[in-house]
């Protein structure tokens, strides 16, 4: 999933709403968000057979991007923006989204989508350490067991992948890859996120990921091999409007309802949750190597998110 829309509810949710609500987030909000949030793995996968990687996310972000450029504009939200700002929010769009997505989705052409999410999962891990590291944020003996935990989780998972064949290296090398892609968006995003709309700061970004992926796809992928199926068009429809729009705007109505830190619990659901899918969906292989993994990975960032 995109995390600059998360980056942006956050900083938004920071300078404009209270940081906790004494009213605990309901299950009609938190049940659809962890939902649309892990299944979109699943859903990217079902749309690459019948599209290649980089297309199928061109197309996903223009339709995205422009419906929320659309309600932003609508609401008022770009009155005023310089062209500083529209700048960053490009290139937070391109490393947040294109990139990230883009390594990902790749990934999975080689790899399962439930791996693929398990190893994305560790992005507050790797965010943590980089953040110690680049922004001085404080490294506390918590974060530091978090942290061995969720390393030695992706490591149980991964070499149990490799020993058995199942997951090609370069597709494990791509999602691993798209962690780092992620963590970096995030932590640039921390050091000089714009004070913008969240519609007005999706937008420009999801549009921006889909116009540098549009021709890029073209230029590296084959066109021709699209194929307009009943599991393209429902794969890309779901990823715009559910995950790419929907799953964003819920993630927001949580941070409203709880702090920032709270609410970023629920991603604790999405390893299980996505390889859950995967296997519903795609018939996807859960292996004993991917259940013990999943544990040391999800009490891992519980570690190092929560305080």
């Amino acid at each position: 999933m995109t995390n600059a829309v998360t980056n942006a509810a956050t900083h938004a949710a920071t300078h404009s709403l209270p940081l906790t609500d004494p009213r605990a987030a309901p299950l009609a909000l938190v049940v659809p968000f962890c939902l649309a949030w892990s299944s979109a793995f699943a859903a990217g996968k079902i749309g690459l057979a019948d599209c290649p990687p980089l297309l199928l996310l061109a197309f996903r972000f223009l339709i995205a991007g422009a419906l929320l450029a659309a309600v932003a504009a609508w609401r008022g939200e770009y009155r005023g923006m310089g062209g500083r700002t529209l700048g960053l929010l490009a290139l937070l769009g391109l490393l947040n989204h294109a990139l990230y997505l883009g390594l990902s989705y790749s990934g999975m052409t080689h790899v399962s989508s439930g791996l693929t999410a398990l190893i994305v999962s560790a992005n507050p891990v790797l965010t943590a350490a980089l953040a110690a590291l680049l922004l001085g944020e404080a490294m506390t003996r918590r974060k530091a067991v978090g942290l061995a935990l969720g390393v030695a989780g992706v490591a149980l998972v991964v070499r149990g992948r490799l020993g058995s064949g199942t997951d090609a290296p370069l597709g494990i090398a791509l999602a691993v890859g798209a962690l780092v892609a992620l963590s970096a968006g995030t932590l640039l995003f921390k050091r000089l996120a714009p004070r913008t709309g969240l519609l007005a700061g999706t937008g420009v970004q999801v549009l921006a990921a889909g116009l540098a992926l549009l021709p890029l796809g073209l230029l590296l992928e084959d066109a021709g091999s699209i194929r307009l199926t009943a599991g393209f068009a429902g794969s890309l429809v779901y990823q715009a409007l559910v995950v790419s729009i929907g799953g964003y705007l819920l993630w927001f109505r949580l941070l409203q309802r709880t702090s920032a830190t709270e609410a970023s619990a629920y991603h604790f659901l999405m390893p299980p949750l996505g390889m859950l899918f995967g296997w519903a969906l795609l018939g996807e292989t859960v292996q004993p190597w991917d259940l013990l993994g999943i544990l040391p990975v999800a009490l891992g960032i519980r570690l190092v998110t929560r305080g």
